[in-house]
């Protein structure tokens, strides 16, 4: 491998990153399009839901990104919880 392809590299891989990220956004929108449109029979309504469903998910996954750090804390508290439930279940239920 030569030097510039050496040096290219890095870029080379995140312009690939990029490229392959808005062919998959065209690609997200041609199919939210296309089975809108089937479901509704309808171009109104498919363009609207193929523009508006984009734009919850980001709203979505922002959230989620502020979540996703606090999520261990969170699924611990639900295992203790169940935990906790299920011992009091097998404690109150009948033993025969």
């Amino acid at each position: 491998m030569s030097l510039l392809e050496t040096i290219n590299r890095p870029l080379l891989m995140e312009f690939n990153t990029v490229a392959k990220s808005a062919v998959f956004g065209v690609m997200h929108l041609g199919i939210a399009f296309s089975v809108s449109y089937a479901l509704s029979g309808s171009v109104a309504i498919a363009g609207a839901i193929t523009l508006v469903e984009p734009l919850v998910n980001t709203v979505a996954h922002y959230w989620f990104d502020r979540w996703w750090p606090h999520r261990k804390g969170t699924r611990l508290k639900l295992q203790h919880f169940v935990v906790q439930r299920l011992a009091l279940r097998a404690a109150a239920s009948p033993r025969v």
